[in-house]
């Protein structure tokens, strides 16, 4: 069975591997997906979001079980084209709880036969989000912590 695991990935952050590689080991193959939305600033283009994705992971014995995807519109259709019946979700507190358990319900209205499957990160990755990620390269941070090296030295590049 194959699952689909959406998001912005602006930038991909250890939350988001440590809850890909979760993601692999229940399902066979996982189509990391970067929605493309036209009307949400972006410091990565979606080229530049698939290029640091696939490096943060081509290491990892997991890799070969992950294929990156860019979309447009709705999820549900992007998942019906490629044949797949389940969204994967990370939930790092309750407020992204909330938020995910209304799209799942919105998701599941749009096509019945999608279900979304919620995963956790672990414990040391609960605060971390790609805006604080952002914020942090902004103002100069320590990135190390948070995203892969190649990540950090794109955020670093990108704020220079």
């Amino acid at each position: 069975m194959n699952a689909i695991y959406p998001g912005s990935f602006d930038p991909i952050t250890y939350g988001h591997l440590d809850i890909l590689e979760r993601a692999t080991n229940i399902f066979d193959k996982v189509y990391i997906t970067i929605a493309v939305n036209t009307r949400k600033s972006t410091i990565f283009t979606p080229e530049e979001r698939t290029a640091l994705i696939n490096e943060s992971i081509s290491s990892n014995p997991w890799a070969n079980k992950v294929e990156t995807h860019q979309f447009t519109g709705l999820l549900v259709d992007h998942a019906r084209s490629l044949g797949v019946k389940t969204l994967i979700r990370g939930v790092r507190q309750f407020s992204d709880y909330e938020y995910e358990f209304r799209m799942a319900l919105m998701n599941r209205k749009l096509d019945n036969d999608v279900d979304t499957v919620f995963l956790m990160p672990r414990e040391e990755l609960t605060f971390v989000s790609g805006s604080l990620v952002r914020e942090i390269a902004y103002w100069g941070g320590e990135l190390s912590h948070f995203v892969p090296d190649n990540v950090a030295a794109a955020l670093t590049k990108k704020y220079r």
